[in-house]
């Protein structure tokens, strides 16, 4: 029996088999094998998910070795991408064909399966997640086929599967739709949280990116600001928060040091408040709270499972070292995200019930209806899932 982990080290798994698949055929194999043996599959890419959606004790596949992009359609600005491809690997490669991400997020080490399983996104009132990005994509299933869905064909499921949580299938490739090349002009400025609080309405809608963070013993914000511009890149790439260069040289960012982490999206117009009784919490209870609190924005979509779905939305997300014990401070931050009706990133610490997800997620059994058709044996689901499957 072998042992896994995630980037942190925080989850850990003793899987019967580690898997690495390295082409569609043996993917959709190893699905079929499993089936029949009457055990499990989870995915994995980079493990960067700090909630146990990969842990099990039956096989998991490590996709990372199904990378590249297979290709570029120029004309509807769309690439098909293998789904163990890192983001980080696609900003030369879309460059060569004068393309580029729409958004990204500040990590950029997630594989493209991973990031659309969870809904990873980035800063933007008017920008939406990775999931909401997908055309299509092909997933091998438990009956050994190799099901392609996308917006003009199988609509159905590639409604539900954008944004899949590795629970439909071993995810094989992903199509996204892309734009023409950016670049983009990124500044920086210090400022108190109130300060930024009673700004922060005019900021969000003045630029194509803003996002703060805010330390919490010192009260200080450290904003950046991020608009397209015809300026040409500047080289070398300068230090966060004053650079200018196309978009994925400047969107993303080196976070080497490791953490945990709980981000909760909330209704836009909710958001100061949200964040205002957050203060009040660390100031009350966790005063020496060493971490910065991260805000962003994300446009609204019609992603099922996505924390934006129909919604225009603020994240909040709190850190900690890996090395610390999280839970206190994260339920109590839990506690006050619910009565803003916030709902939990797919890949970030929660401990919400199959029930209260519900609620949280209008089109939850549509979704769950979609993921039960394509595999009734819950091949692909291990404890986590289910007990969220079950309520």
């Amino acid at each position: 029996m072998q042992r896994w982990s995630n980037w942190s080290g925080k989850l850990t798994a003793r899987p019967a088999a580690i898997h690495c698949v390295k082409s569609e055929l043996d993917a959709v194999a190893v699905a079929l094998e499993t089936a029949r043996s009457g055990s499990t599959v989870r995915s994995v890419g980079a493990a960067h998910s700090h909630y146990p959606l990969v842990p099990t004790d039956g096989t998991i596949v490590d996709v990372s070795g199904l990378n590249g992009i297979i290709s570029i359609d120029s004309g509807r600005k769309r690439a098909r991408i293998r789904a163990g491809t890192a983001i980080h690997a696609l900003g030369l490669s879309l460059l060569d064909d004068g393309l580029g991400l729409i958004n990204q997020g500040d990590i950029d080490r997630q594989t493209i399966a991973g990031a659309t399983a969870t809904g990873t996104h980035g800063t933007g009132a008017d920008l939406q997640n990775f999931s909401a990005m997908v055309t299509g994509l092909s997933i091998a299933t438990a009956n050994g086929e190799l099901v392609r869905a996308c917006d003009d064909n199988n609509v159905e499921l590639w409604t539900a599967a954008r944004h899949h949580l590795g629970a439909f299938g071993i995810v094989t490739e992903v199509e996204l739709q892309l734009c023409d090349a950016y670049r983009l002009r990124e500044t920086g400025w210090n400022a108190t949280l109130d300060e930024t609080l009673e700004t922060l309405p005019e900021l969000v809608h003045a630029h194509r990116h803003l996002e703060f963070f805010w330390f919490p013993t010192t009260d200080t914000t450290v904003i950046k600001a991020t608009d397209e511009t015809n300026d040409p890149a500047e080289y070398p790439i300068a230090d966060e928060g004053s650079r200018c260069g196309w978009s994925h040289e400047v969107l993303s960012n080196s976070r080497t040091w490791l953490h945990s982490e709980m981000e909760y999206a909330v209704p836009l117009d909710a958001g100061p408040d949200c964040l205002a009784a957050i203060r009040d919490l660390l100031r009350r209870d966790f005063p020496e709270m060493p971490f910065p609190i991260e805000y962003r924005t994300v446009a609204a979509d019609d992603v099922w499972l996505s924390v934006a779905y129909e919604r225009p939305t603020v994240t909040i997300s709190l850190h900690m070292d890996a090395r610390e014990d999280d839970e206190p401070l994260f339920r109590a931050a839990e506690s006050l995200f619910t009565t803003f009706e916030g709902r939990p990133h797919w890949g970030k610490v929660h401990y919400r019930t199959g029930a209260e997800m519900a609620s949280l997620h209008p089109r939850w059994d549509d979704w769950w209806d979609a993921r039960d058709t394509l595999d009734p044996g819950g091949v692909f689901l291990n404890n986590a899932l289910r007990r969220l499957r079950n309520g």
